[in-house]
């Protein structure tokens, strides 16, 4: 048996664990029981997946502007939710011969050193920043106490480029595969035909002033230039509306990356799972972090952006629209290679 553990926060670890889930079924025919929260649970029903909603995430505080509150007060209930979630894995993980496999889960990946499994660690991350000044201590001691989780874990399997050392794999970009490869039939499909830009926030309420920003820029756009614009609310902004913009709404989807594939630019949260199918699928992207979410803004900075950027919207959206989709080399998807690191563990 494998048990998986993936992150509810956000929907970027259910995407990338299940294009990982989906090649270690080729690999195996050990049985995966998935666990996990809303809304990451839906994904993985949808999939087929035998999948536990159990873990109820504490969310990141954000005003209206796009910023994240006091980064302290979410660590602190981030430390309680881990406590819970201890709690909660204790009760799955109990076959000496269940293989753990967490997305960022470090409850599980805890409880699993102390039972002695197996275990392999998914993460984008090897320390947080979101302290500064006097309260940088605090987190310091606990970077220092999930550095040394990571130590112990049989494999870290990072979703980036670097060069491997010690039990620390990278193997770059985790995506889904697509359906079909041929962009114009799932144009067609998707009802797409003119450029269309694709605005996406992810599985929280946190980019609704995003979405704001770029309906002003694209009512300017259109006035010059011929476009469509489609909107991926996500689970938290189902009923979203704006009277004063014309586009489509298509809610919350189990195939966003095909959609992101099918489109001519996505305008997105910093997150890292869409950037990685922006590249991995050649769409341009521009990624506009929260602010003082240090992994966003990580994210963002290494791709040229910045929080500010969302002030610019209306010159970026249309010097990237008229540039057209890149022709770089192709990203290699690194789910398979992730899967075979886990298939070495069973």
């Amino acid at each position: 048996m494998v048990l998986f553990f993936a992150s509810p926060i956000g929907l970027g670890h259910a995407t990338r664990d299940i294009a990982i889930c989906e090649e270690l079924k080729l690999l195996t025919r050990e049985n995966i029981s998935v666990i996990t929260g809303s809304p990451a649970y839906d994904i993985f029903l949808n999939y087929g997946y035998s999948t536990e909603n159990v873990y109820d995430p504490e969310l990141f505080d954000i005003d209206s502007s796009m910023q994240l509150r006091s980064p302290l007060k979410w660590l602190l209930k981030y430390f309680m939710y881990y406590r819970r979630c201890k709690q909660i894995a204790t009760d799955f993980v109990n076959k000496r011969d269940d293989l753990i496999v967490s997305d960022e889960d470090f409850a599980s990946i805890a409880i699993g050193e102390k039972k002695d499994h197996k275990r392999v660690m998914i993460t984008d991350l090897l320390e947080t920043h979101f302290l500064s000044g006097v309260l940088a201590p605090i987190e310091s001691r606990m970077n220092k106490s999930m550095q040394n989780m990571l130590g112990k874990c049989n494999r870290v399997i990072i979703p980036d480029f670097g060069k491997d050392v010690d039990n620390i794999s990278y193997v770059g970009p985790i995506v889904r595969k697509l359906s079909t490869a041929n962009r114009d039939q799932l144009r067609k499909k998707f009802g797409i035909e003119k450029r269309t830009i694709l605005i996406s926030i992810g599985g929280t309420s946190a980019g609704r002033h995003l979405i704001e920003k770029a309906l002003n820029a694209y009512n300017k756009l259109r006035l010059e230039m011929d476009l469509d614009l489609l909107v991926a609310t996500g689970p938290s902004l189902l009923k979203f509306e704006n009277k004063h913009t014309e586009f489509r709404n298509i809610g919350f989807v189990n195939n966003l990356h095909e959609f992101i594939y099918a489109s001519d630019l996505v305008v997105s949260l910093a997150g890292r799972s869409t950037i990685d199918e922006s590249r991995v699928y050649g769409t341009p992207g521009i990624f506009i972090p929260i602010r003082h979410h240090f992994e966003q803004e990580q994210n963002a900075r290494k791709l040229g952006y910045s929080y500010e950027d969302i002030s610019r919207l209306e010159t970026l959206m249309r010097e990237t629209i008229e540039n057209g989709r890149p022709n770089n080399p192709k990203i290699e998807n690194g789910a398979q290679i992730a899967a075979k690191i886990i298939m070495e563990m069973i």
